[in-house]
Protein backbone atom coordinates (compact mmCIF):
# COMPACT_ATOMS: atom_id res chain seq x y z
CA UNK A 1 0.00 0.00 0.00
CA UNK A 2 3.27 2.51 1.06
CA UNK A 3 4.52 1.46 -2.68
CA UNK A 4 1.50 2.65 -4.44
CA UNK A 5 0.97 5.48 -2.40
CA UNK A 6 4.49 6.62 -3.45
CA UNK A 7 3.78 5.65 -6.99
CA UNK A 8 0.58 7.64 -7.08
CA UNK A 9 2.76 10.92 -6.00
CA UNK A 10 4.86 10.25 -8.54
CA UNK A 11 2.31 10.16 -11.38
CA UNK A 12 0.48 13.48 -9.52
CA UNK A 13 3.70 15.32 -9.34
CA UNK A 14 4.72 14.27 -13.21
CA UNK A 15 1.08 15.22 -14.53
CA UNK A 16 1.18 18.77 -12.03
CA UNK A 17 4.89 19.27 -13.50
CA UNK A 18 5.97 19.68 -9.79
CA UNK A 19 9.12 20.58 -9.09
CA UNK A 20 12.07 17.52 -7.69
CA UNK A 21 15.21 18.73 -6.04
CA UNK A 22 18.53 16.66 -5.98
CA UNK A 23 21.01 17.20 -3.79
CA UNK A 24 19.17 21.17 -2.77
CA UNK A 25 18.67 21.70 -6.89
CA UNK A 26 15.52 22.11 -8.17
CA UNK A 27 15.04 19.96 -10.96
CA UNK A 28 13.32 21.62 -14.26
CA UNK A 29 11.32 19.87 -17.10
CA UNK A 30 9.44 21.30 -20.21
CA UNK A 31 6.45 20.86 -17.79
CA UNK A 32 7.51 22.93 -14.62
CA UNK A 33 10.08 25.42 -16.00
CA UNK A 34 7.48 28.16 -16.65
CA UNK A 35 5.99 28.22 -13.34
CA UNK A 36 9.18 27.65 -11.33
CA UNK A 37 10.39 30.97 -13.20
CA UNK A 38 7.12 32.59 -12.12
CA UNK A 39 6.95 31.54 -8.62
CA UNK A 40 10.53 32.50 -7.64
CA UNK A 41 11.92 36.28 -8.11
CA UNK A 42 15.76 34.32 -8.42
CA UNK A 43 16.56 31.41 -10.12
CA UNK A 44 19.82 30.57 -11.02
CA UNK A 45 19.24 27.67 -14.04
CA UNK A 46 22.35 25.59 -15.12
CA UNK A 47 21.86 23.75 -18.66
CA UNK A 48 23.90 21.08 -18.91
CA UNK A 49 24.60 17.75 -20.48
CA UNK A 50 25.19 14.66 -18.45
CA UNK A 51 28.17 13.67 -20.57
CA UNK A 52 29.93 16.79 -20.24
CA UNK A 53 33.09 17.14 -18.03
CA UNK A 54 32.51 20.93 -17.43
CA UNK A 55 29.28 20.01 -15.86
CA UNK A 56 30.47 17.14 -14.12
CA UNK A 57 33.41 18.99 -12.40
CA UNK A 58 30.52 22.10 -11.60
CA UNK A 59 27.82 19.53 -10.43
CA UNK A 60 29.24 19.23 -6.67
CA UNK A 61 30.08 23.04 -5.91
CA UNK A 62 26.51 23.98 -7.67
CA UNK A 63 24.65 21.56 -4.98
CA UNK A 64 26.91 22.91 -2.74
CA UNK A 65 26.09 26.59 -3.03
CA UNK A 66 22.89 25.41 -3.19
CA UNK A 67 22.35 23.73 0.65
CA UNK A 68 24.03 27.04 1.28
CA UNK A 69 21.77 29.14 0.03
CA UNK A 70 18.86 27.11 1.17
CA UNK A 71 20.15 26.80 5.11
CA UNK A 72 20.77 30.70 5.01
CA UNK A 73 16.74 30.90 4.11
CA UNK A 74 18.29 33.31 0.86
CA UNK A 75 15.16 34.17 -1.87
CA UNK A 76 17.70 32.55 -4.70
CA UNK A 77 17.16 29.11 -6.07
CA UNK A 78 19.69 27.31 -7.81
CA UNK A 79 18.14 24.39 -10.42
CA UNK A 80 19.05 22.60 -13.21
CA UNK A 81 18.12 21.66 -16.67
CA UNK A 82 18.93 18.32 -18.97
CA UNK A 83 19.30 20.04 -22.38
CA UNK A 84 19.91 16.65 -24.02
CA UNK A 85 16.30 15.48 -22.83
CA UNK A 86 14.46 18.76 -22.54
CA UNK A 87 15.14 20.06 -25.73
CA UNK A 88 13.03 22.16 -26.36
CA UNK A 89 13.99 24.33 -23.43
CA UNK A 90 17.64 24.47 -24.46
CA UNK A 91 16.19 25.19 -28.16
CA UNK A 92 14.09 28.39 -26.49
CA UNK A 93 17.21 29.69 -24.54
CA UNK A 94 19.49 29.67 -27.62
CA UNK A 95 21.98 26.66 -25.52
CA UNK A 96 24.78 26.50 -27.20
CA UNK A 97 27.43 24.91 -24.85
CA UNK A 98 27.86 23.33 -22.34
CA UNK A 99 27.82 23.85 -19.01
CA UNK A 100 25.63 27.52 -19.95
CA UNK A 101 24.19 29.35 -17.00
CA UNK A 102 21.17 31.74 -16.98
CA UNK A 103 20.38 33.96 -13.84
CA UNK A 104 16.33 34.62 -13.99
CA UNK A 105 15.08 38.00 -12.09
CA UNK A 106 11.72 39.03 -12.11
CA UNK A 107 11.64 36.96 -15.12
CA UNK A 108 14.10 38.84 -16.71
CA UNK A 109 17.36 37.28 -17.54
CA UNK A 110 21.01 37.74 -16.92
CA UNK A 111 23.97 35.65 -18.32
CA UNK A 112 26.10 34.18 -15.28
CA UNK A 113 29.48 35.27 -15.40
CA UNK A 114 31.19 34.45 -12.26
CA UNK A 115 33.20 31.36 -11.18
CA UNK A 116 32.37 27.93 -10.64
CA UNK A 117 33.58 27.34 -7.16
CA UNK A 118 30.73 27.45 -4.79
CA UNK A 119 31.82 30.41 -2.78
CA UNK A 120 31.35 32.34 -6.62
CA UNK A 121 28.61 31.10 -7.07
CA UNK A 122 26.81 32.21 -3.70
CA UNK A 123 28.67 35.98 -4.37
CA UNK A 124 27.62 36.18 -7.78
CA UNK A 125 23.51 35.41 -6.94
CA UNK A 126 23.61 37.47 -3.64
CA UNK A 127 25.05 40.47 -5.75
CA UNK A 128 22.58 40.10 -7.66
CA UNK A 129 19.62 39.32 -5.96
CA UNK A 130 20.35 42.10 -3.43
CA UNK A 131 21.97 45.38 -2.23
CA UNK A 132 25.08 45.72 -3.66
CA UNK A 133 26.59 46.79 -0.03
CA UNK A 134 26.01 45.19 3.17
CA UNK A 135 25.44 47.54 6.03
CA UNK A 136 27.61 46.74 8.62
CA UNK A 137 26.33 47.60 12.03
CA UNK A 138 28.94 46.12 14.31
CA UNK A 139 32.12 44.82 14.89
CA UNK A 140 31.44 41.50 15.43
CA UNK A 141 29.31 40.99 11.77
CA UNK A 142 32.45 43.65 10.48
CA UNK A 143 35.43 40.98 11.21
CA UNK A 144 33.15 37.94 9.89
CA UNK A 145 32.10 39.27 7.10
CA UNK A 146 35.92 39.92 6.26
CA UNK A 147 37.64 36.87 7.63
CA UNK A 148 39.38 35.17 4.82
CA UNK A 149 36.95 36.99 2.32
CA UNK A 150 37.68 39.15 -0.99
CA UNK A 151 35.74 42.05 0.75
CA UNK A 152 36.03 46.00 0.10
CA UNK A 153 34.43 47.67 2.52
CA UNK A 154 33.36 51.45 2.54
CA UNK A 155 33.70 53.35 5.40
CA UNK A 156 31.49 56.74 4.97
CA UNK A 157 30.56 58.79 7.96
CA UNK A 158 27.51 60.06 5.88
CA UNK A 159 25.94 57.40 3.71
CA UNK A 160 24.30 59.65 1.25
CA UNK A 161 28.10 61.61 0.37
CA UNK A 162 29.55 61.56 -3.49
CA UNK A 163 32.04 59.22 -2.34
CA UNK A 164 29.85 56.70 -0.85
CA UNK A 165 27.53 57.17 -4.00
CA UNK A 166 30.55 56.68 -6.67
CA UNK A 167 31.79 53.37 -3.91
CA UNK A 168 28.59 52.06 -4.71
CA UNK A 169 28.14 52.75 -8.36
CA UNK A 170 31.51 50.87 -8.31
CA UNK A 171 30.00 47.76 -6.32
CA UNK A 172 27.41 47.65 -8.93
CA UNK A 173 29.81 46.63 -11.65
CA UNK A 174 31.81 44.00 -9.91
CA UNK A 175 30.15 40.52 -9.45
CA UNK A 176 32.81 38.56 -7.42
CA UNK A 177 33.70 40.81 -4.66
CA UNK A 178 32.13 41.08 -1.69
CA UNK A 179 30.58 44.81 -0.47
CA UNK A 180 30.09 46.46 2.61
CA UNK A 181 29.55 49.67 3.74
CA UNK A 182 29.90 51.25 7.03
CA UNK A 183 29.23 54.69 9.35
CA UNK A 184 29.84 52.73 12.66
CA UNK A 185 32.31 53.87 15.09
CA UNK A 186 32.81 50.82 16.19
CA UNK A 187 33.80 49.01 12.80
CA UNK A 188 35.93 51.81 11.95
CA UNK A 189 38.12 50.37 15.33
CA UNK A 190 37.76 47.03 15.02
CA UNK A 191 38.68 47.36 10.92
CA UNK A 192 41.45 49.72 11.44
CA UNK A 193 40.28 52.55 9.54
CA UNK A 194 41.67 55.51 10.24
CA UNK A 195 39.27 57.52 8.34
CA UNK A 196 36.47 57.67 5.55
CA UNK A 197 37.53 55.55 2.57
CA UNK A 198 37.97 52.12 0.54
CA UNK A 199 40.05 49.10 2.04
CA UNK A 200 40.13 46.20 0.26
CA UNK A 201 40.48 43.09 2.32
CA UNK A 202 41.69 39.89 0.37
CA UNK A 203 42.53 36.07 1.73
CA UNK A 204 46.44 37.28 0.34
CA UNK A 205 49.25 39.17 -0.48
CA UNK A 206 49.42 41.79 2.42
CA UNK A 207 46.26 41.10 3.51
CA UNK A 208 44.63 44.54 2.42
CA UNK A 209 44.86 47.51 0.42
CA UNK A 210 43.70 50.94 0.71
CA UNK A 211 42.40 53.32 -1.93
CA UNK A 212 44.48 56.35 -2.53
CA UNK A 213 42.87 57.74 -5.92
CA UNK A 214 40.05 59.91 -6.79
CA UNK A 215 36.13 58.86 -6.18
CA UNK A 216 35.48 58.54 -9.84
CA UNK A 217 33.31 55.52 -10.57
CA UNK A 218 35.41 54.12 -13.46
CA UNK A 219 38.89 54.23 -11.21
CA UNK A 220 37.58 52.87 -8.68
CA UNK A 221 36.31 49.86 -10.05
CA UNK A 222 39.47 49.26 -11.99
CA UNK A 223 41.11 49.36 -8.78
CA UNK A 224 39.61 46.70 -7.52
CA UNK A 225 39.43 44.88 -9.95
CA UNK A 226 43.58 45.15 -10.36
CA UNK A 227 44.00 45.01 -6.65
CA UNK A 228 41.58 41.86 -5.70
CA UNK A 229 43.95 39.81 -8.00
CA UNK A 230 47.14 37.98 -5.85
CA UNK A 231 50.25 39.54 -7.34
CA UNK A 232 50.78 35.92 -8.76
CA UNK A 233 47.50 33.93 -9.40
CA UNK A 234 47.75 30.49 -10.27
CA UNK A 235 45.60 29.34 -12.85
CA UNK A 236 42.74 26.57 -12.39
CA UNK A 237 39.57 25.84 -13.73
CA UNK A 238 37.76 28.22 -10.85
CA UNK A 239 40.53 31.19 -11.39
CA UNK A 240 40.61 30.83 -15.08
CA UNK A 241 37.42 33.66 -15.00
CA UNK A 242 38.59 36.20 -13.16
CA UNK A 243 42.05 35.57 -14.99
CA UNK A 244 40.93 35.61 -18.49
CA UNK A 245 38.29 38.16 -18.09
CA UNK A 246 40.04 40.80 -15.77
CA UNK A 247 41.01 44.08 -17.47
CA UNK A 248 45.04 43.52 -17.58
CA UNK A 249 45.05 41.56 -21.04
CA UNK A 250 48.57 41.35 -21.27
CA UNK A 251 49.80 38.21 -19.10
CA UNK A 252 53.49 36.71 -18.00
CA UNK A 253 53.08 33.14 -17.79
CA UNK A 254 55.37 30.94 -15.61
CA UNK A 255 54.91 27.37 -17.14
CA UNK A 256 56.11 25.04 -14.14
CA UNK A 257 56.11 22.01 -12.20
CA UNK A 258 55.23 22.71 -8.76
CA UNK A 259 56.97 19.53 -7.53
CA UNK A 260 60.80 20.33 -9.30
CA UNK A 261 63.41 20.82 -7.16
CA UNK A 262 63.82 24.69 -7.08
CA UNK A 263 59.88 25.91 -7.65
CA UNK A 264 59.79 27.86 -4.77
CA UNK A 265 63.18 30.06 -5.50
CA UNK A 266 61.90 30.04 -9.20
CA UNK A 267 58.67 31.21 -7.68
CA UNK A 268 60.70 34.15 -5.80
CA UNK A 269 62.07 35.60 -8.24
CA UNK A 270 58.66 35.88 -10.68
CA UNK A 271 57.00 37.38 -7.78
CA UNK A 272 59.42 40.45 -6.89
CA UNK A 273 59.46 41.08 -10.81
CA UNK A 274 55.02 41.18 -10.53
CA UNK A 275 55.65 43.92 -7.82
CA UNK A 276 57.04 45.74 -10.34
CA UNK A 277 54.02 45.85 -12.71
CA UNK A 278 51.02 45.48 -10.66
CA UNK A 279 48.29 46.96 -13.20
CA UNK A 280 50.16 46.65 -16.17
CA UNK A 281 50.66 43.02 -16.71
CA UNK A 282 49.26 39.90 -14.94
CA UNK A 283 51.78 37.34 -13.74
CA UNK A 284 50.14 33.61 -14.06
CA UNK A 285 51.81 30.52 -12.82
CA UNK A 286 50.24 27.03 -15.31
CA UNK A 287 51.32 23.88 -13.40
CA UNK A 288 52.15 21.56 -15.53
CA UNK A 289 51.42 18.84 -13.08
CA UNK A 290 47.52 19.21 -13.54
CA UNK A 291 46.36 17.52 -16.93
CA UNK A 292 44.11 19.62 -17.83
CA UNK A 293 46.59 22.23 -18.44
CA UNK A 294 48.53 20.34 -21.53
CA UNK A 295 46.09 22.03 -24.33
CA UNK A 296 47.67 25.15 -23.16
CA UNK A 297 51.16 24.50 -23.08
CA UNK A 298 50.77 22.94 -26.81
CA UNK A 299 49.02 26.05 -27.65
CA UNK A 300 52.72 27.77 -27.06
CA UNK A 301 54.51 24.84 -28.15
CA UNK A 302 55.50 23.57 -24.95
CA UNK A 303 57.10 20.67 -23.75
CA UNK A 304 57.72 19.70 -20.02
CA UNK A 305 61.67 19.29 -20.22
CA UNK A 306 61.80 23.49 -21.15
CA UNK A 307 60.21 23.94 -17.66
CA UNK A 308 60.53 26.07 -16.13
CA UNK A 309 59.85 28.81 -18.89
CA UNK A 310 58.09 32.29 -19.42
CA UNK A 311 55.95 33.63 -22.17
CA UNK A 312 53.81 36.54 -22.67
CA UNK A 313 50.91 36.88 -24.17
CA UNK A 314 48.28 39.76 -24.93
CA UNK A 315 45.00 38.47 -25.12
CA UNK A 316 44.22 40.83 -28.42
CA UNK A 317 42.25 39.84 -31.51
CA UNK A 318 45.48 38.72 -32.68
CA UNK A 319 46.83 36.34 -29.35
CA UNK A 320 50.55 37.09 -29.66
CA UNK A 321 52.78 35.43 -27.85
CA UNK A 322 56.34 36.23 -27.05
CA UNK A 323 59.38 34.51 -25.81
CA UNK A 324 62.28 35.13 -23.68
CA UNK A 325 65.80 34.92 -24.58
CA UNK A 326 67.10 34.32 -21.19
CA UNK A 327 66.82 30.70 -19.23
CA UNK A 328 68.27 31.39 -15.92
CA UNK A 329 65.09 33.01 -13.23
CA UNK A 330 66.14 35.85 -12.18
CA UNK A 331 63.80 38.79 -11.53
CA UNK A 332 65.66 40.94 -12.91
CA UNK A 333 65.73 39.69 -16.05
CA UNK A 334 61.83 38.83 -15.95
CA UNK A 335 61.92 42.88 -15.30
CA UNK A 336 63.53 43.75 -18.34
CA UNK A 337 61.61 41.49 -20.65
CA UNK A 338 58.33 43.05 -18.97
CA UNK A 339 59.97 46.38 -19.23
CA UNK A 340 60.46 45.29 -23.50
CA UNK A 341 57.70 44.28 -23.80
CA UNK A 342 55.59 47.65 -22.74
CA UNK A 343 58.05 49.66 -24.58
CA UNK A 344 57.21 47.55 -28.08
CA UNK A 345 60.78 46.41 -28.54
CA UNK A 346 59.59 42.92 -28.81
CA UNK A 347 58.55 40.60 -32.13
CA UNK A 348 56.08 37.87 -31.37
CA UNK A 349 57.46 34.59 -31.47
CA UNK A 350 55.55 31.88 -34.03
CA UNK A 351 56.11 28.75 -33.33
CA UNK A 352 56.99 26.38 -36.07
CA UNK A 353 58.30 22.91 -36.42
CA UNK A 354 61.10 21.23 -38.08
CA UNK A 355 60.08 20.57 -42.12
CA UNK A 356 59.46 16.75 -42.56
CA UNK A 357 61.97 15.71 -45.86
CA UNK A 358 59.32 14.28 -47.41
CA UNK A 359 56.85 17.24 -46.79
CA UNK A 360 56.55 17.76 -50.46
CA UNK A 361 56.57 14.17 -52.04
CA UNK A 362 52.63 13.50 -51.31
CA UNK A 363 49.53 14.76 -52.79
CA UNK A 364 48.99 16.90 -49.62
CA UNK A 365 52.01 19.29 -48.96
CA UNK A 366 53.18 19.57 -45.81
CA UNK A 367 53.49 23.16 -44.19
CA UNK A 368 55.08 24.41 -41.26
CA UNK A 369 55.39 28.14 -40.22
CA UNK A 370 58.82 28.51 -41.72
CA UNK A 371 58.35 27.37 -45.35
CA UNK A 372 54.26 28.67 -45.57
CA UNK A 373 55.02 32.01 -46.90
CA UNK A 374 57.32 31.07 -49.12
CA UNK A 375 55.61 28.37 -50.39
CA UNK A 376 52.32 30.52 -51.11
CA UNK A 377 54.37 33.13 -52.58
CA UNK A 378 56.06 30.73 -55.45
CA UNK A 379 53.46 27.56 -55.94
CA UNK A 380 52.55 29.59 -59.16
CA UNK A 381 49.01 28.13 -58.40
CA UNK A 382 46.16 29.00 -56.02
CA UNK A 383 46.68 26.77 -52.29
CA UNK A 384 44.20 25.28 -50.11
CA UNK A 385 45.76 24.93 -46.93
CA UNK A 386 44.02 22.78 -43.61
CA UNK A 387 44.99 24.22 -40.73
CA UNK A 388 43.95 21.43 -38.39
CA UNK A 389 44.99 20.29 -34.42
CA UNK A 390 45.90 16.10 -34.05
CA UNK A 391 43.58 16.12 -31.30
CA UNK A 392 40.33 17.58 -33.51
CA UNK A 393 37.71 14.88 -33.90
CA UNK A 394 36.13 16.95 -36.81
CA UNK A 395 39.77 16.86 -38.24
CA UNK A 396 40.04 13.38 -37.96
CA UNK A 397 36.93 12.85 -39.71
CA UNK A 398 38.22 15.16 -42.73
CA UNK A 399 41.81 13.62 -43.28
CA UNK A 400 40.69 11.07 -45.73
CA UNK A 401 38.45 13.58 -47.72
CA UNK A 402 41.76 15.40 -47.64
CA UNK A 403 43.64 12.99 -48.85
CA UNK A 404 41.62 11.82 -51.87
CA UNK A 405 41.42 15.81 -52.49
CA UNK A 406 44.94 15.71 -52.63
CA UNK A 407 44.96 12.73 -55.46
CA UNK A 408 42.39 14.00 -57.12
CA UNK A 409 44.85 17.25 -57.89
CA UNK A 410 48.35 15.63 -57.66
CA UNK A 411 48.74 16.34 -61.44
CA UNK A 412 46.94 19.62 -62.12
CA UNK A 413 47.64 22.82 -62.82
CA UNK A 414 44.27 24.88 -61.21
CA UNK A 415 45.87 23.88 -57.43
CA UNK A 416 48.05 22.48 -54.54
CA UNK A 417 46.55 21.09 -51.79
CA UNK A 418 48.46 21.32 -48.42
CA UNK A 419 48.06 20.95 -44.46
CA UNK A 420 49.55 22.35 -41.23
CA UNK A 421 48.83 21.87 -37.89
CA UNK A 422 48.15 24.58 -36.44
CA UNK A 423 48.51 24.01 -32.92
CA UNK A 424 52.50 23.25 -33.35
CA UNK A 425 52.94 26.04 -36.35
CA UNK A 426 52.10 29.70 -36.78
CA UNK A 427 51.75 32.24 -39.62
CA UNK A 428 52.00 36.45 -38.74
CA UNK A 429 48.82 37.60 -39.76
CA UNK A 430 46.61 34.63 -39.99
CA UNK A 431 44.65 33.79 -36.93
CA UNK A 432 42.93 30.37 -36.36
CA UNK A 433 40.40 30.66 -34.11
CA UNK A 434 38.60 27.23 -34.59
CA UNK A 435 39.42 23.87 -36.76
CA UNK A 436 39.61 22.92 -38.85
CA UNK A 437 39.81 25.64 -41.01
CA UNK A 438 40.30 25.58 -44.53
CA UNK A 439 41.77 28.63 -46.52
CA UNK A 440 42.42 29.47 -49.97
CA UNK A 441 45.28 31.37 -51.51
CA UNK A 442 46.03 32.52 -54.89
CA UNK A 443 48.06 34.61 -56.80
CA UNK A 444 50.93 34.38 -54.14
CA UNK A 445 48.94 36.64 -51.91
CA UNK A 446 48.86 35.81 -48.40
CA UNK A 447 45.76 36.99 -47.44
CA UNK A 448 42.72 33.73 -48.54
CA UNK A 449 39.58 33.54 -48.38
CA UNK A 450 37.59 31.22 -45.48
CA UNK A 451 36.07 28.04 -46.73
CA UNK A 452 32.72 27.65 -45.18
CA UNK A 453 30.79 24.87 -47.38
CA UNK A 454 30.07 21.09 -46.59
CA UNK A 455 33.43 19.11 -46.25
CA UNK A 456 32.83 16.59 -48.58
CA UNK A 457 34.88 15.63 -51.63
CA UNK A 458 32.49 16.88 -54.02
CA UNK A 459 31.66 20.21 -52.01
CA UNK A 460 35.72 20.50 -52.07
CA UNK A 461 35.73 19.89 -56.00
CA UNK A 462 33.22 22.48 -56.44
CA UNK A 463 35.42 25.04 -54.32
CA UNK A 464 38.18 24.68 -56.56
CA UNK A 465 36.55 24.56 -59.71
CA UNK A 466 34.95 27.88 -59.04
CA UNK A 467 38.51 29.54 -58.09
CA UNK A 468 37.44 29.63 -54.45
CA UNK A 469 33.92 30.90 -54.91
CA UNK A 470 31.20 28.51 -54.24
CA UNK A 471 31.22 27.51 -50.97
CA UNK A 472 33.40 30.63 -49.70
CA UNK A 473 30.71 31.43 -47.22
CA UNK A 474 29.71 29.90 -44.08
CA UNK A 475 27.11 26.84 -44.90
CA UNK A 476 24.27 25.45 -43.33
CA UNK A 477 25.28 22.03 -43.60
CA UNK A 478 28.81 23.15 -42.35
CA UNK A 479 29.89 20.75 -38.89
CA UNK A 480 30.54 22.47 -35.85
CA UNK A 481 34.39 23.58 -35.58
CA UNK A 482 36.24 23.01 -32.29
CA UNK A 483 38.22 25.67 -30.64
CA UNK A 484 42.18 25.74 -30.36
CA UNK A 485 42.53 25.98 -26.64
CA UNK A 486 40.46 23.94 -23.92
CA UNK A 487 38.19 26.44 -21.85
CA UNK A 488 36.20 25.43 -19.41
CA UNK A 489 32.80 25.17 -21.84
CA UNK A 490 31.65 22.43 -23.88
CA UNK A 491 30.15 22.80 -27.45
CA UNK A 492 27.14 21.17 -28.77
Amino acid sequence: MKLFVSFLALLVAFAWGEVTEEDHVMVLTNANFDKAISDHAYILVEFYAPWCGHCKALAPEYAKAAKRLKDEGADVKLAKVDSTVETALAEKYAIRGYPTLKFFKDGNIIEYNGGRTAEDIISWVKKKSGPVAVQLEDAEAAEEFVKDALAAVGFFKKADSDKAKAFLDAAALIDDVKFGMTSADAVYKALKAEGDGIVLFKPFDDGREVYEGEFEVEKLKNWILISSMPLVSDFTQETAVRIFGGNIKSHMLLFCSKKADGFDKTLEEFTKAAKEYKGKLLFVTINADVEDNGRIMEFFGLEKTELPTIRLINLGEDMLKYKPSFTEFKASDVIKFAKDFLDNKLKPHLLSQELPEDWDKHPVKVLTGNNFASFIKTAGKPVLVEFYAPWCGHCKQLAPIWESLGEHYKDSDKVVIAKMDATANEVEDIRINSFPTIMYFKNGALEGSHYGGARTLEALIKFVESDGVVGSQKGEDEADEEAPTGEAHEEL
